[in-house]
């Protein structure tokens, strides 16, 4: 291949500047709508009405009610690195608004066909300014701005190419404003498509209005199945909802996280996050979530891409941390307790002649798990000690008019030893008895577990293993936090790290593979779960051997013992393994069963 010849070294054009910009910034229509929200919503605007033709290829208008733009300073704004948001770098380290760049519309303005429209407060008129033309002219419009952005990518037909079809692309500008509006519920959005309004969010001003605006974009079902995160941790405040562990989903396609008001697609909070749904989902499933986190805006840095959807955190320990205590103390409640706010049995009664309404498939029974033979060593009456009733506790379920009180309600028998059938105002609670004692003894060692200080073993003969570089750093840098954990973790040689100490309840296993996970997190998250994960994992296992078996025959006073127990044990609503461990079964439900009413 002959040498290229070579080029003197020169300046780029800006117009060349500014697409090769765009290349970052604007990556399909999604992006030019992002990023034009973004400014009305700095603009202080309350209504904002997004309209597209042929998926935001042919047009995106995006037009608001905020402060307006003055016409003199029009058309410094298509220009690159022209911004009123801040001025100086103090600003750039607490940045307080959406947008601060100041190369968004430049870099729109280079590859598409860019009309700004805008009065701004005290103007007797608007005026319009053409993108390519320079042209300003007067024209009619309310106070705001409406940027329309016609032919996306008609000055770079090979970017054009790249885009999907036109039902795709308006798949992810209405994603892009969705995430928007859970933001802001304070602010009303409107969608049009090829001139029909196909989606329209109200606005919902004062403290309800976040809960409604969920409802709005998510669903009612997602208020249902989800439960209030509220959590402070220092300078750090968690807000939001977390879906229960019911509601997880196959994709990971509902959880969104915000800082500040910003959507941003951080590894920690996403890490975070999932760790606090470690022990209570069942295989892959991914939770649902919306997390807001305010922090003091000189805590994180958002100026690490164009798109402005990735953060810094100074301290992304305390995050992860505070992230991962606000979601498990949300879900730490068991939702056993809500069954006693169900309707009564009167109210869900069928009228006469009511249509026949099949049963809700959500809510069978869990299937059949042999989790033993019969014989196992262990006999009720030895395994009650790991139950240790509380004195506030309720002891025997006497037969009284009174058990209705208790949400789980009143055991009435056992199902082939596997299920425990309960009887409360609602209706018929089915138990899977292992299920649920794994629970109570698993939380039970958890919390001894926390009570004591992680204490290391050393070893006899340090295992040694060939390190990297990065591991090498990180084991240097954070030889603090592996302290606290229970490990030791010293350079042998510059390319040769030795484990000379490990928990004392993870002897057994392999220290060379705990230590590699442990650097591995540690480097990634600043938040070591390694080896709470691998404990826990331990207890779980020594929490199924002690819980109660298959096919083992419990009295009535134990059968309403585990029942008062799971009603003051955390996350007794599924097992260790994210199975559920109760359902309920209202009277309505019954009813169908049997056509009652029809």
């Amino acid at each position: 291949m002959p040498p290229t010849p070579r080029r003197p070294i020169r300046e780029l054009p800006d117009e060349l500047i500014s697409q090769i910009a765009a290349g970052e910034v604007v990556e399909r229509p999604a992006s030019v709508v992002r990023e034009l929200l973004d400014n009305a919503l700095d603009a202080g605007a309350t209504q904002i009405t997004l309209r597209l033709s042929a998926g935001g290829v042919r047009l995106i208008s995006v037009e608001d009610d905020g402060a307006g733009i003055a016409p003199d300073e029009m058309a410094t704004a298509l220009k690159r690195h022209a911004t009123s948001k801040i001025a100086s770098l103090a600003e750039l380290e607490a940045v307080g608004t959406m947008g601060f760049r100041g190369e968004a519309l430049a870099a729109i303005n280079s590859i598409a066909e860019v009309a700004l429209l805008s009065r701004a407060g005290g103007q007797s008129n608007a005026y319009s300014l053409d993108g390519r033309t320079g042209e300003l002219k007067p024209v009619a419009r309310a106070q705001g701005t409406t940027v329309e952005v016609k032919e996306l990518f008609y000055s770079v037909p090979a970017r054009r190419k790249f885009l999907k079809t036109d039902a795709t692309e308006l798949a992810h500008c209405i994603e892009a404003v969705r995430r928007h509006a859970l933001a802001r519920p304070d602010v009303g959005f409107a969608i049009w498509h090829d001139g029909k309004l196909i989606e329209q969010w109200r606005a919902h001003p004062g403290d309800a209005g976040r809960a409604q605006r969920l409802g709005d974009v998510l669903g009612e079902d997602f208020l249902a199945d989800s439960v209030a995160v509220d959590h402070r941790a220092g300078p750090l405040h968690i807000t939001g909802r977390a879906g229960l562990p019911d509601a997880a989903r196959s994709r990971a396609d509902q959880q969104f996280a915000y800082v500040n008001g910003r959507f941003v697609r951080d590894k920690v909070i996403v890490h975070a996050a999932r760790a606090a749904y470690e022990d209570v989902l069942h295989g892959q499933r991914q939770p649902v979530y919306v997390l807001h986190v305010a922090i003091d805006p000189a805590r994180v840095d958002v100026n690490v891409h164009p798109t402005k959807i990735e953060v810094r955190f100074r301290d992304g320990r305390e995050v992860h941390q505070a992230v991962r205590h606000a979601v498990e103390n949300a879900l730490a409640a068991p939702r056993a307790a809500l069954a006693g706010q169900l309707e009564s049995v009167a109210d869900t009664a069928s009228p006469a002649f009511k249509p026949f309404e099949p049963p809700a498939l959500t809510r069978q029974a869990q299937a059949a798990i042999k989790f033993a033979e019969p014989g196992h060593p262990l006999g009720v009456e030895e395994l009650r000690t790991l139950w240790q009733p509380t004195p506030a506790a309720v002891e025997a379920a006497p037969e009284t008019e009174t058990t209705h009180d208790w949400p789980l309600g009143r055991a009435i028998a056992q199902l082939h030893g596997v299920y425990i059938l309960a009887e409360n105002h609602a209706g018929l609670v089915l138990v899977d008895l292992h299920a649920a004692h794994e629970r109570i003894v698993y939380e039970r060692l958890k919390n001894q577990l926390d009570g004591a200080r992680i204490t290391s073993q050393p070893l006899l003969i340090p295992a040694t293993f060939a390190a990297t570089p990065h591991e090498v750093a990180t084991a240097e840098s954070a030889a603090a936090v592996l302290q606290r954990l229970g490990l030791e973790i010293t350079p042998f040689s510059p390319k040769t790290l030795a484990v000379r100490a490990v928990p004392t309840s993870l002897a057994a296993g392999d220290a060379v593979e705990l230590a590699r996970s442990v650097l591995a997190e540690l480097s990634q998250h600043e938040a070591g779960t390694v080896i709470e994960r691998a404990q826990h994992e331990l207890l779980a296992t020594m929490a199924c051997h002690g819980a109660v078996r298959a096919n083992r025959r419990l009295t009535h006073e134990e059968m309403n013992a585990l029942l008062r127990q799971m009603e003051a044990t955390e996350r007794s609503d599924q097992c260790n393994h994210g199975r559920p461990t109760w359902r309920q079964l209202s009277m309505k439900e019954l009813d169908a069963l049997f056509l009652r009413g029809r």
